[in-house]
């Protein structure tokens, strides 16, 4: 008798764990080919220093 909602129960979170895990591997995969296709903008590209003062 109560082993249907116990079935049902553990195939609903293996599913939720399965979801889970494509989606965060889908998503690293695509911040990493967004890292890999953008510039750089947080490194200085300047001949100076970063602080530097003009004088």
């Amino acid at each position: 008798m109560v082993l249907w909602p116990v079935v049902a129960l553990v195939g609903f979170l293996v599913l939720t764990g399965l979801v889970i895990a494509m989606g965060t591997s889908t998503t690293a995969r695509y911040e990493r080919e967004q890292r890999a296709a953008a510039p750089s903008t947080t490194r200085a590209s300047a001949g100076e220093p970063v602080g530097a003062r003009a004088v």
